[in-house]
């Protein structure tokens, strides 16, 4: 069963706004057996919009559509739809009574424009829309399904959730589709594939392996598509403990969930807590950690020094070591990492310095070397890496390197 997802709107084309309606709607069709076809962004204009409907229609069973439905002139998908099933507009008294009633509640009038928001395509059934003024509308033509919705993301949310997939489940037999992620960190893609090569060579046709790429981390996702859910789980599940044996050493996580989040459950479930000192990062790592709910039962801070002055007030660094080696060096992350154990009293820490670039490098340190750290009260590792010359690249990696460094000393230490 395919599905097509189109987008209407200039604002999403000239980058005003992203697109994220379309993931999301991706992942719900997805979760019930429904393969999305394509994804298009098309302009509010007439002729565009009917051109991706056609072929839409020759692609797909069903096609979702977002966008276009508010009370301004430039707002023009209805009218376009009706055009395109060569049926009339007419009023829905239901849509009507709620966008009356979404108006008395705020206590404003009502404009004849957001009126006019309850007239539909004749041959529509109308979706209601309880959290806006614009209705949603589907259309059953020619075997196939179009959903018109409103771009605004959380009326469309509601509305695919509440309606347009209890429906999609009773108009189509839908098969199952059964997805399973491995986190991996450390290596690249060509290496793991290289790694795996048997492994995947002998998924059966139903079964297909996915590389997925991301500064530093690689997800491995199988994807398995059949009738029979148990049979596909098991399956799966087989074939990824081979995945998961072969490159143990790189695997963060056997479930699809950000790297930091990996490094904070596993840290949390075991009562631990971290500390920080970032150079060339900024901060960065931290903001990766504090950006998800309930960090603060893991982390407790720590401090940015991006001068050498700071390096020795607050985190203890040595000023001879800062004159024999440098900033960026294992002594100086060594350095930072113990201090932060210390002056902030953690269980683990990490510590990072480098030289982000653009500027900033020498022949001996090219822009791109970073060295990190991380420690517990035990043990003590440190690693060089030489990245590329691009400043938030080689910020972003250094996170990466870091927390897939935390988390391997976390497992060599169990409690």
């Amino acid at each position: 069963m395919l599905a097509e997802i189109i987008t209407i709107g200039d604002e999403i084309l000239i980058g005003q706004i992203v697109d994220t309606n379309s993931a999301w709607m991706a992942q719900q069709l997805n979760l019930i057996g429904i393969r999305v076809k394509q994804i298009s962004s098309v302009s509010d204009d007439r002729s565009h919009i009917l051109k991706a409907l056609d072929e839409a229609a020759s692609r797909a069973d069903i096609i979702l559509i977002t966008g276009g439905l508010g009370p301004t002139k430039d707002d023009i998908t209805k009218h376009t739809l009706a055009e395109y099933f060569n049926v009339p507009m007419v009023l829905n008294e239901e849509a009507l009574r709620l966008v009356l009633e979404r108006f008395k509640r705020y206590n404003r009038p009502m404009l004849e424009v957001n009126r006019m928001q309850a007239q539909v395509p004749q041959n529509c059934e109308v979706l209601q829309n309880y959290n806006g003024t614009a209705p949603g509308m589907w259309f059953y033509e020619g075997g196939k399904v179009y959903v018109s919705m409103p771009g605004v993301p959380f009326e469309m949310q509601y509305m695919v959730q509440e309606q347009v997939i209890p429906k999609l489940k009773t108009v189509f037999k839908l098969p199952v589709i059964i997805h399973k992620t491995i986190l991996t960190a450390g290596e690249g893609e060509s290496y793991l594939a290289e790694r795996i090569a048997d492994i995947e060579s002998a998924l059966p046709s139903h079964i297909k392996l996915a590389y997925l790429p991301k500064m530093g981390q690689v997800r491995l996702r199988l994807s398995a598509y059949g009738e029979h859910k148990d049979f596909l789980q098991q399956q799966v599940d087989a074939f990824a403990a081979q995945i998961v044996e072969r490159v143990k050493d790189n695997v963060m996580a056997e479930e699809d969930k950000p790297i930091e989040k990996v490094v904070l459950d596993e840290m949390e479930s075991r009562h631990l807590n971290l500390s920080v000192a970032e150079s060339c990062t900024g901060g960065y790592f931290s903001h990766q950690i504090t950006q998800h709910a309930g960090s603060s039962s893991v982390f407790l801070g720590g401090a940015v020094t991006y001068s050498n002055q700071l390096k020795e007030d607050i985190l203890g660094v040595s000023k001879e070591t800062l004159y024999q080696y440098g900033a960026v060096s294992e002594q100086t992350a060594t350095e930072m990492v113990e201090g932060a154990l210390r002056q902030f009293k953690s269980d683990y820490a990490v510590a990072i310095t480098g030289i982000a670039g653009p500027g900033g490098g020498s022949e001996e340190k090219p822009v791109g070397t970073v060295y990190v750290a991380v420690a517990n009260a035990n043990k003590t590792v440190v690693k060089k890496f030489t990245f590329g010359n691009k400043r938030v690249q080689n910020i972003e990696q250094s996170a990466v390197r870091a927390f897939f460094m935390l988390n391997t000393l976390l497992k060599e230490t169990t409690t």
